[in-house]
């Protein structure tokens, strides 16, 4: 075989081999990881498929190394700040199957009771555009504040109309929000994250989102890929039995599968219609 030969039959190997039984997978730091482990094991020992896992501590990175090729498929967020990251960056991604849903709740080391939250309160919220988003909405539909737009799934402090409370709102990195809860009156924090410092949501959660919450996660793949059989393989791998039991261990009650379960598939369904209904009808709004 010539030189021009062997470089077209290695090239034609590299390209076929990509996803041939390999996948790199990324997710966060923390519990989620102990879930992409148990996905990792039913991958192996039922379509003999090697998953690494590449773990990361920001909300911004996976979806990079995604959109980059340096991983295969990510775990790790919800439809609306994909679509967020997706509108922001022109990321070519695809979502290739449901995980949980991880509501996020309010905590404090202050406070065991909403009523007991003072005027001039200090309130940590996460800074980037979904979870604050999700945290105002859930502020507003408690009473205790009224947003412009309680539809505006990219909601700011910005967009709070009536702060009848004097509220102080300080938007914190997701991932440093445990940290703030000694300095704070209340901070929103999302399921994960709470776990990992020792927070029981279930218990510890002074009010969280109901279980029907739309923020599904996901995982995600490239665009060009999301129908190779690698990829299906890992989604079969993810939403098993092994995994469900792994997140009832980890998340201590509080995750809930988004398969499986017709119930609850449904219930997030239409929640996921209803907000694509608001986001249409808050686009068509802008262009008039």
């Amino acid at each position: 075989m010539n030189l021009k030969k062997l470089s077209i039959a290695i090239l034609a190997g590299l390209s076929l081999s990509a996803f041939a039984g390999e996948l790199k997978v990324g997710g966060m730091n923390g519990p989620e990881s102990d879930l992409l482990v148990a996905a990792q094991q039913v991958a192996k020992e039922k379509f003999g498929l090697d998953v690494e896992i590449v773990r990361f501590d920001d909300y911004v990175t996976p979806n990079i190394a995604l959109a980059d090729g340096s991983i295969d498929l990510n775990a790790f967020q919800h439809r609306p700040y994909l679509d967020r990251m997706v509108k922001d960056r022109g990321f070519k991604l695809a979502v290739v199957g449901d995980t949980f849903v991880y509501p996020i709740g309010a905590y404090s080391k202050k406070i065991k009771k909403v009523e007991e939250l003072k005027d001039g309160a200090t309130i940590a919220v996460p800074n980037d555009p979904s979870n604050e988003g999700r945290t105002l909405i859930l502020l507003h539909n408690k009473g205790l504040i009224t947003l412009t737009d309680p539809k505006n799934l990219e909601a700011s402090v910005l967009d709070i109309k009536e702060n009848p409370h004097n509220y102080d709102f300080k938007e914190v990195e997701a991932a440093q929000l445990p940290r703030m809860l000694d300095e704070v009156d209340l901070a929103f924090i999302n399921s994960g994250f709470a776990v990992e410092s020792g927070l029981t949501p279930s218990e510890d959660a002074i009010f969280s989102e109901g279980k029907d919450s739309p923020y599904m996660n996901i995982i995600v793949s490239r665009e060009e890929d999301k129908d190779k059989e690698d990829i299906k393989k890992f989604v079969q791998a993810y939403q098993s039995d092994a995994v469900k039991a792994a997140a009832e261990k980890a998340f201590k009650g509080a995750a809930v599968a988004g398969w499986g379960e017709a119930d609850t598939k449904a219930k997030v369904a239409e929640k996921t219609e209803k907000v694509e209904e608001a986001k249409k009808s808050e686009s068509a709004e802008k262009t008039q």
